[in-house]
């Protein structure tokens, strides 16, 4: 691996993303996506008994589907890499006792979809791991009981709130050739640009989501147009807005290239206020719709930027501001691949 600039990672070895898993809840289920997921379930239980041991069912349909589209059996994994929003990432250090894995637990908030992806990825090129898995997850009913109020509180939401996506992606890394190469990725600062609101995520985590891509261009001599999509993770359509006047204020015009995996993943009508969040929105979109659009040869080169606020209930009421990053990696379509 050679770094490019000060954030950026170009692997140098050929890193592959060999196979992916998806499993979502039922609102994700009849989003205009639906049809990219592999396993949907009807109701947020997941036939479970609590919404904690659903999150944790959504983890293991993704991984095991992961494994079955690669032909492989968990023995052969050499490294599981995971994270998810709930307290000492419980969801994904239940499912590596399960897997029984060697584990590399890790949190980016929602932006630990593309780093675990990314720090797998460097570590299969490294030498240090054959086939690395990389894991998260995140629900609608265990996150808000988390970060906002008791599900059954029913309190107003304001409009600038997301959604947390019922879902999980995981996806196979190796150097074994396949249609989807991981080229490189851009890791990403800590920003904190002194929001406090935490029914505003869009807002907090846009100028990280900036920082990372500017830093991408600069790293890489790249335009927007280089891509045939940027997307980042969860700035819904609060966020969207801000990450694209400041790119512009810098001469990068991301008009016909952006969209954001918060307002892929659901239909307007469906009563998401600002869109989607949740460390799942950006990994079911990607290991789903990107993944698919990439091996049909609809896209061709992907930036996927998922960001992530690293707050916590306490911390907001101790009024300190949100802290937030975001991390990108490159996906494309390998040349004479079918």
């Amino acid at each position: 691996m050679r770094h490019l600039g000060k954030q950026t990672w170009m692997y140098e070895n050929r890193i592959y993303l060999n196979a992916s898993g998806t499993a979502v809840g039922p609102k994700e289920a009849k989003g205009p996506l639906a049809d990219t997921f592999d396993k949907q379930y009807e109701e947020l239980h997941c036939n479970e008994a609590n919404w904690e041991l659903a999150e944790r069912k959504l983890m293991e349909d993704s991984v095991e589907i992961c494994l079955q589209k690669a032909n492989m059996s968990k023995e052969q994994i050499d490294i599981f890499l995971a994270g998810d929003l709930l307290n000492q990432n419980v969801t994904s250090n239940y499912v590596a006792r399960t897997l029984s894995i060697p584990f590399l637990c890790m949190f980016g908030a929602c932006s630990t979809s593309m780093e675990t992806l990314a720090v797998g990825s460097a570590l299969v090129d490294a030498g240090f791991a054959n086939h690395i898995v990389a894991a998260v997850s995140s629900h609608n009913a265990t996150a808000e009981r988390q970060f906002r109020y008791p599900t059954e509180y029913g309190g107003q939401k304001p409009k600038t709130m997301t959604s947390t996506v019922t879902g999980a992606g995981a996806g196979l890394v190796s150097k074994v050739k396949s249609q989807i190469r991981i080229e490189c990725a851009t890791i990403g600062r800590v920003m904190d640009f002194g929001t406090k609101d935490p029914f505003d995520m869009g807002s907090a985590m846009a100028p990280a989501a900036y920082d990372t891509i500017k830093h991408h261009f600069e790293d890489t001599g790249r335009k927007p147009e280089d891509y045939d999509l940027i997307v980042t993770g969860d700035l819904s359509s609060v966020g969207s807005p801000i990450l694209k006047d400041m790119l512009k204020e810098d001469g990068y015009n991301m008009e016909k290239v952006h969209n954001d995996c918060g307002l892929m993943v659901y239909n307007s009508d469906q009563n998401v206020l600002a869109g989607g969040s949740g460390c799942a929105c950006s990994a079911v979109v990607t290991y789903g719709h990107i993944v698919q659009a990439i091996q049909e040869g609809r896209y061709h080169k992907v930036l996927v930027v998922a960001t992530g606020a690293l707050m916590s209930p306490t911390m907001v009421q101790q009024k300190e501001t949100i802290p937030t990053i975001a991390h990108g990696v490159v996906l494309m379509r390998e040349d004479g691949e079918g």
